[in-house]
């Protein structure tokens, strides 16, 4: 689901020749362009779409917003735990390291998977295998 979610804005900065600003968005914290509404100060609320600020919004609609959204369910969707949630519709514990603001763990390689042997010798069969299986 794609939304256009409000977000109080924490600071404003520019980067690379683009105005940026750290939005908060009931707790989470994201990176969002204000190049659309230049107007935007510190404090101003914004309506956000991926990662753009599209208007400025007053602040009681913006919390009335935030807070029909929390009860819905919608923040947790669209900002919330993936990780934790794959989890707990598995039934498995959160894997190591993969906590909010957590850095991602370098794990195995991926295994192989079936027949990958035969791309490596380049002619789509797979070694050892007699003329006769292949065909």
């Amino acid at each position: 689901m794609c939304l256009a979610v409000p977000g109080r804005v924490l600071d404003i900065e520019e980067r690379d020749g683009t105005r940026m600003a750290h939005v908060d968005f009931g707790g989470v914290v994201k990176d969002v362009c204000l190049e659309y509404v230049p107007e935007m100060e510190v404090g101003d609320y914004a309506i956000v779409h991926v990662g753009f600020a599209l208007q400025r919004l007053d602040e009681e609609s913006a919390k009335q917003t935030l807070e029909l959204f929390e009860n819905l369910g919608v923040l947790e969707e669209e900002f919330g735990d993936a990780w934790g949630r794959a989890a707990k519709e598995a039934g498995a514990d959160r894997p190591d390291g993969t906590g909010p603001g957590a850095e991602p763990v370098a794990g195995p390689p991926p295994a192989a998977s079936p027949g990958a042997e035969a791309t490596k010798t380049g002619t789509g069969k797979k070694p050892g295998t007699p003329k006769e299986a292949q065909r």
